[in-house]
């Protein structure tokens, strides 16, 4: 059994695990008080940060340990939740690759983080190109569909 303590909380204007329009959300990372402000020194100098957090709303007893179809769609094929990136998963952990736009005293200012208000970070970490992916990015058609409007702007 693992214990981790977030070092971290979201503020944004998010209160609902919404499937779609992520695009203007702009959210603050507020650093735990337990932590130094220098923890986030020299953090301002990368473009993009890589988010790990803790889905904190997410009903433990609907994880998915198996396959299921894509945001319950029965037209998308059956998929192991290894190949999804749903919230119900076994450690209900999600990720992200976010732009930083500012980084003032405790406070990291992004955009493109896909967590609700008051979600939990348990990491934060720089993206470097050396940790990216060479070569291009393969995915299958059903999954570009479900993302057709997760980054959009809401109307």
């Amino acid at each position: 059994m693992y214990t981790i303590e977030p070092i971290a909380f979201v503020k944004n204007n998010r209160t609902e695990a919404e499937d779609d329009y992520w695009g203007n959300v702009i959210s603050e990372i507020i650093i735990s008080d337990k932590l130094s402000e220098a923890s986030i020194k020299g953090i301002e100098e990368f473009s993009h940060l890589e988010i790990i957090f803790y889905f904190h709303l997410a009903d433990p007893s609907a994880i998915s340990i198996s396959a299921t179809h894509p945001r319950g769609n029965k037209k998308l094929p059956k998929t192991g939740i290894f190949a999804q990136r749903k919230k119900a998963r076994p450690n209900m952990l999600g990720s992200a690759i976010v732009k930083l736009i500012k980084a003032e005293k405790n406070i990291l200012t992004v955009s493109g983080l896909d967590a609700i208000n008051e979600t939990p970070v348990i990491d934060i970490k720089p993206v470097m190109k050396e940790f990216l992916p060479e070569g291009n990015v393969k995915q299958p058609e059903w999954s570009k569909e479900i993302m057709k409007h997760y980054w959009s702007v809401k109307k």
